[in-house]
Parts: structure tokens; C-alpha cells; sequence
């Protein structure tokens, strides 16, 4: 088997999950461009190879049973295990004006379509990639979060956490929630698996607003699917550090 690092990032084909492709592509990492578009999946590959990065596609919707089961079985063939799997597929949700989803007005129907792709989806992208993930020396796992998930921060009102995003924000908090359990679960292997925040990022996920770059956004991630055999598990990360729950 290739000791080249396999890496696949989910939602890859543009903003952020691009730029922690193509980040771990530049370290040598061969990487599986995961994203349900077809086209944009196709263009996403051509780019990142024009860079000279090792990428491959993965046609995946994380919503979708048979979708990840394919995209599993895909990597197994093209080889053999996986090294880092970095979840970063993610949507906010329909909100209103200013960004806002209003608890006292919010669609269930909202809540239940950001939660099955925020958290449900890295269950099963996760579950499915698991005896791949095995199947190398370092496995590192990383979930793309946001600060928005912090409790902390959002109970706080001396900190500036946004509008109010009764969907989206919760989503991330239980998708850091999950990412504890999966940290205890794996407690005494060689799994690490973190969530990583990279900040609010100027693509067309935010409208392009925020003062950070796609590039800035994918660091962090980057970094933690990279740690060393005795880095940290179970903690919430951004450019500056650990992030309180």
C-alpha cells in the first residue's frame, strides 16, 4: 500500500473545504475532493491538479445513505484506507434579513434540514469512513465548526457573536457535542478527532462578508489534521487556540 497520506474533505469543491484541499494537497496529502455538484466537482479536481495536487473525486451528498456508502466504497478502491477525513460540508439554513433565524418564528422544517446536514451527515460520512480510517497509523478526523457553537460565547453579551441563528448556531453546538463523544469513544487509540473554527470567511457561504480569507479559514483545519501522534483530541480549535464549549 502507497504511503503517500489519503485525506477526504467533504464539500471541498469551492471556499473553504477547497482551500484544506488544496492546503493538504501542498503537503503532499493524495486528497479526495468530496461534493454533490457534479460539475463544480469536476472543476473543483481540474483546479487543484493545474496546482499540482494529487486530487481525486468523490461525488458525495452526506445527506444521503447511499451517496456516502458509494463515496466509502469509491476510496477503498482508489486506496485501500484513509488517513484524515476533515467533515467541513456544512449550510446555514434559511434565515431572514441581517442573517437572522428567529427562535420565536423559526420553520421546524428549517431546524431538521441544517441538522441532518450539520451533524446527522458527519455521523454518517464518519461511521462509513471508520474501517478505512483503521486502516492507517495516524487517523486524524476533523470537523469544520464555527464560534457561533461556543455556548460560551453566546450566553456571554460582552461578546460579539452575530445575529441571532436559532438554526444554524445550535447545529454547530450539537455537531461539537458529537465531536466530544466520538473523542471519548476513541479514547486510547490512535483516532484524534477535533473541531476546528475558521472564523467568519468571506465566500459566497457568508455573502461574502468577513475580513478573512478562505486560505485563513482552511488553517486551522489544516493543522488539525495534521498533528502529531500525541497531539490533542476532543477540543475545539481557531487560529488562536481552544475555543470554550
Amino acid at each position: 500500500m502507497s504511503k503517500t497520506k489519503i485525506a477526504l474533505v467533504t464539500g471541498a469543491n469551492k471556499g473553504i473545504g477547497y482551500e484544506i484541499a488544496n492546503g493538504l494537497g501542498a503537503l503532499g496529502y493524495r486528497v479526495g475532493v468530496g461534493a454533490r455538484d457534479e460539475a463544480r466537482l469536476e472543476s473543483a479536481v481540474e483546479k487543484l491538479r493545474a496546482a499540482g495536487v494529487d486530487a481525486f473525486g468523490v461525488p458525495l451528498e452526506v445527506i444521503s445513505d447511499r451517496s456516502v456508502t458509494d463515496a466509502a466504497e469509491l476510496i477503498e478502491r482508489q486506496a485501500g484506507r484513509l488517513d484524515v477525513l476533515v467533515n467541513n460540508a456544512g449550510i446555514s439554513g434559511e434565515s431572514g434579513p441581517g442573517w437572522v433565524q428567529d427562535p420565536t418564528a423559526l420553520d421546524l422544517d428549517v431546524v431538521r434540514t441544517v441538522v441532518e446536514t450539520n451533524v446527522l451527515g458527519v455521523i454518517r460520512v464518519t461511521n462509513a469512513l471508520l474501517p478505512l480510517l483503521r486502516r492507517s497509523t495516524s487517523p486524524r478526523v476533523v470537523n469544520v465548526s464555527s464560534g457561533v457553537g461556543s455556548l460560551t460565547r453566546q450566553a456571554d453579551p460582552n461578546i460579539e457573536i452575530g445575529p441571532v441563528m436559532a438554526a444554524y448556531a445550535p447545529s454547530k453546538t450539537f455537531l461539537n457535542a458529537i465531536t466530544v463523544q466520538y473523542a471519548r469513544q476513541f479514547a486510547g487509540t490512535n483516532i484524534l478527532i477535533n473541531a476546528a473554527c475558521p472564523g467568519l470567511v468571506a465566500t459566497d457561504f457568508t455573502g461574502f462578508h468577513g475580513s478573512r480569507t478562505p486560505e485563513q479559514g482552511a488553517a486551522t483545519a489544516i493543522r488539525l489534521a495534521t498533528l502529531p501522534d500525541d497531539g490533542p483530541t476532543g477540543s475545539f480549535f481557531e487560529d488562536d487556540g481552544v475555543i470554550p464549549w
